[in-house]
């Protein structure tokens, strides 16, 4: 559509996650007109991103050592694993500051459509992990999609003969949501995690 450069520019943001093509058009004429935004900083940050960034030798998540923060970290409670699919799930876990313990990133979650086996994954890794007897419990936190709730179910299988206790996420209702909207998959693990009312 546009000359160039620009098109090239477009097609580049256009091509990050999440970032459709009206998006990416917005961001490239964002870059262009307002010149007060610092291009060279942004390109300066892109490189030592790609340079330093690396995926903890650990558990998966990412930093800028060879162990991430969070593994290096004495405090945390190293009988407890929360295994995720990305590394940005982390965040959202330490946001909300109830989880003291380790994590494990699988790097994404069973995909047979798309060819993302157990292999593909860093499963073998996590199995490598739990043969120090140390680790009590194992926490699964995949999406509660489909793809999640498949890799939920492999782990689930593969974990429990290994005599480590296996937990799941507890998920169904989100807080001001109507009932009526809710979908199948929602409302059916809002039944399976309810729980008695105490006096």
């Amino acid at each position: 559509m546009y000359d160039g450069i620009v098109q090239d520019l477009i097609d580049e943001l256009g091509r990050l996650p999440g970032v459709g093509p009206k998006s990416a058009q917005r961001i490239a004429f964002h870059i262009i007109q307002t010149e007060s935004f610092d291009v060279d900083r942004l390109a300066t940050i892109l490189q030592t991103v790609r340079q330093r960034v690396r995926f903890c030798v650990v558990c998966g998540n990412i930093g800028e050592e060879e162990r991430c923060a969070i593994c290096r970290d004495p405090r945390r409670v190293p009988t407890t694993i929360c295994v995720v699919e990305e590394p940005k799930d982390v965040v959202a876990i330490e946001r909300t500051r109830e989880y003291r313990g380790l994590y494990h990133v699988l790097g994404g979650a069973l995909n047979p459509m798309q060819g993302v086996g157990p292999d593909q994954l860093r499963v073998a890794s996590l199995m490598t992990r739990l043969q120090d007897a140390s680790v009590e419990e194992v926490i699964i936190a995949t999406d509660p999609n489909v793809e999640g709730e498949a890799t939920a179910t492999y782990l689930i299988r593969t974990l429990l003969p290994l005599g480590v206790r296996v937990s799941r996420l507890a998920s169904g209702l989100p807080v001001g949501g109507d009932l009526e909207f809710a979908d199948e998959m929602t409302l059916g693990r809002a039944f399976e995690g309810r729980r008695t009312v105490e006096r």
